[in-house]
Order: structure tokens, then sequence, then C-alpha cells
């Protein structure tokens, strides 16, 4: 779907070019007559211009030149003018300008939705600027070379990966595997921005709980690396584990019900005792560092950005997709409970996707209840072994410790509805 070209082209040109004018006119209110390079008219017939220009390009591609040419050479020359005065003139203005340009030509060369797009992104740039300048001023020199590091891994070395299976079996695909890297640094990152910003009582479980949203055992990964710098206080850490082990119980039964509701029941009876027992444990360690937490206010927090844990969680979702690949080519699908188990190793979610896509019928509903468990069983024990062996055992153990009793409701659970004739 395209919009622009025409008459309404040309007006949509001209309305985004009032409406970046208007946040210019408004926030140089108060400068002084004369010292302004443009305000609303100038930033409107600039949309305008580069409206005539788009509607140009179709019938003398010269003029069309002229035009933006022109353009852009008055804004210069504005911004040239100013600077030359004394006065204190900010090179935004004629970088606005030149985008206003770009803007009004998007809008009449068939890109009317994405000339909105870029104006009202121009507009809340422009707009946030006091904000923005405050939130620079709070960081420091740790921060800044967290985010650089952050950009570098994301936006430099993943788009260049291949996103294809490779390697011994095909088991490996780069690209994945790397995201692994991105999203445990992008947590660990975003836990320390919440513990600076909320402090380490509520910052550290609340960017846990969130972040197991997406992947627990990426968090778990991240709070790890902490325990094993002792980067906190140990109980909240550790509540911070537990914590997010409850979220994932939480997510896959949400999921359950959603995509496989035929499973929904028998899941249920399995999981219910293991999120009650995480939350319990999360609330009593949260409790119990309750002192703690108020003596590590206002203490320096440390490196913001370590990667340690992710390169290792990394390297064992590498290790472990080339066992299950190995498991399944070398001894075939043992029964449909192995194979989702295997899948399920490293991300539960998958396990649940496997089995929304079968055939209506292809498994009881007390059945696809008890294969989906074992996945989320594997998983904890998973994320209790990615615990001690990052965070080491004497740090390690107590955070791991919610995460074993967990499984160990999951099977009790499953002992009893097995005695009771539910299962």
């Amino acid at each position: 779907m395209t919009i622009g070209g025409g008459y309404i082209g040309i007006v949509l040109a001209l309305a985004l070019g009032l409406l970046v004018g208007v946040e210019r006119g408004w926030s140089r209110r108060d400068d002084p007559d004369g010292s302004r390079v443009a305000g609303i008219r100038t930033f409107g017939l600039l949309g305008l211009a580069g409206g005539v220009a788009g509607e140009a390009l179709r019938v003398t591609p010269a003029l069309s030149v002229i035009l933006l040419g022109g353009g852009a050479a008055v804004i210069v020359a504005g911004y040239l003018r100013s600077s030359r005065s004394g006065l204190d003139i900010s090179a935004t203005a004629a970088i606005v300008g030149v985008v206003t340009l770009g803007i009004g030509l998007l809008a009449t060369t068939g890109q009317g939705v994405l000339a909105c797009v870029v104006a009202a992104m121009t507009t809340l740039i422009l707009s946030s600027r006091r904000q923005l300048h405050a939130w620079l001023g709070t960081l420091n020199e740790a921060e800044v070379q967290a985010l650089a590091r952050f950009a570098l891994i994301t936006l430099a070395v993943l788009p260049i990966l291949p996103d294809r299976d490779m390697g011994p079996l095909l088991a490996w695909n780069p690209r994945r595997i790397w995201m692994v890297v991105v999203f445990v640094s992008g947590v660990s990152f975003a836990g320390y921005i919440a513990v600076r910003r909320l402090g380490p009582s509520r910052g550290i479980v609340l960017s846990a709980a969130a972040g197991a949203i997406v992947s627990s055992t990426a968090v778990t990964a991240a709070l790890a690396g902490r325990l094993r710098r002792h980067d906190g206080p140990a109980d909240l850490l550790a509540s911070a584990v537990a914590a997010a082990s409850a979220i994932m119980f939480m997510r896959v039964q949400i999921l359950t019900a959603v995509l496989a509701p035929f499973a929904f029941p028998a899941l249920a009876l399995l999981s219910l005792p293991a999120t009650a027992l995480a939350v319990g444990w999360a609330s009593w360690l949260l409790w119990r560092a309750r002192g703690a937490a108020a003596a590590s206010e206002g203490q320096p927090i440390r490196n913001p950005f370590d990667l340690g844990p992710a390169f290792a969680l990394a390297a064992l979702v590498a290790m472990l997709s080339l066992a299950a690949r190995w498991l399944q080519q070398g001894f075939g699908q043992v029964g449909l409970g192995t194979v989702l188990a295997l899948s399920g190793l490293v991300d539960v979610d998958s396990a649940i996707m496997t089995m929304n896509g079968l055939p209506p019928g292809t498994l009881e509903p007390r059945a696809a209840g008890l294969i989906l468990s074992v996945p989320v069983m594997l998983n904890t024990l998973v994320k209790a072994g990615i615990t001690i062996s990052v965070a080491g055992w004497r740090a390690g153990w107590r955070a791991a410790l919610p995460l074993v009793l967990s499984v160990g409701a999951c099977l009790a659970a499953a002992a009893a509805g097995w005695l009771a004739g539910w299962l």
C-alpha cells in the first residue's frame, strides 16, 4: 500500500513540513528576532519544495535536482550566515531542513507512509531535546562503553553472520547462536540500568521477571555472572533466579492454554506446584535480602556489560544442539516425547510450537501434558547447571536449589496424579 503522488502527495508534503516546523518554531520561540535560521513557514515550504521536486522527477529530473539542490543550498547558506554573526547556532536546524526536503520528496514518490513515519520520528526526537540531554548527563564512561559494545555485537556482527545450518551434522546456525549472546548481554545491561534507576531490591528482581518473559535461560546466565562477581547481595540475586523460573512456568502454561489447550489440564497439574514453590522461594529470599539490599544502596555497580555469561550460554547452546542432532540422527525418533524434550532443552517454547503443529488427535490430552512437562523440567535443570557452572559451586548452589526443588515438585505432582488416577 502506497500513499502519495499528485495533489494528495503535495498536500501531505506541505503538512509534514509544517509538522516539523511547529516543533522548530515553538522550541525557538524565545530567540531574538533575526536569530532563527528557519521557523514554521520555512519548514513548511521546505516540505513543499521536496514535494514539488518529487513530482518534477517524473517529468523533468533536472528540475527536481535543481529544486533539491537549491533548497539544500539555502539551508546551508542560512546556517553559515548565522554562525558568522557570532550567535550560538546549532547544526540541528540545517540537518532538519535537509531531512524535511527528503520527507517532501518521499511524500510525492509513492512513499507517503514512510514520509509520515520519518516526520513523526523527527518531531519526536526534536521535542525530546531536554529529556535526551538530561539522560545523557546521567551516563558514565562505563555505560557509554557498554552501549558501544552492545551496538557492535548487535548492529555490526549479527547482520553479517550466515542464517543457515552448518558445521558438524548441520547442527549450528551462527546467527541464532549469536542471538543468545545479544540477548544475554541485553538482559545484563537492562538489569544494570534497572538497578541503577530503581535500586537493588526492586531493579534486580523486576528486570529478571521482565526478561524471563522472553528467555528465562538468558536471564539466569546473566544473574549467574553477577553471582560469580559478587555483584549484589547473594540472596537478592538468587531470588531473581527463582522469580525468572516462576515466570517461565507461568509463560509455558499460558502458551499451552492458547496453542495446545488439550494439553493444558495435565500440564497445569504438574507445573502449578513448581510455580508455587518458585514464587514462595523467591519471596522468602527477597524478604531475607531486605537488609543487605538496603545496605547496598549507593554502592558502585560493577561492569554493566559482561560478555562472559553470554559466551558461556552460547557455547552450551551449540553443544546441546550438536548433541540433540547426533541423538536424533544416530538413534532415530524414539517417540515424540524424546524429540520434544531435546528441542526444549534450551527453548521450552519450541516444544509447545511443535505440539501446536501436530494433527488433531495425535496425542491423548493427558499424554500431551506429560510430554510437555519433560522439556520444562529439563530446561529447569539446564538452568540450574548454568547457574552452578557460571557462578561456581560456592556462589551458585543456593540459587540453583529452588530450580532443582521445582523439578522435584513436578515429579511429586506426577506421582500423586498417577496414584490418584488423574494421569
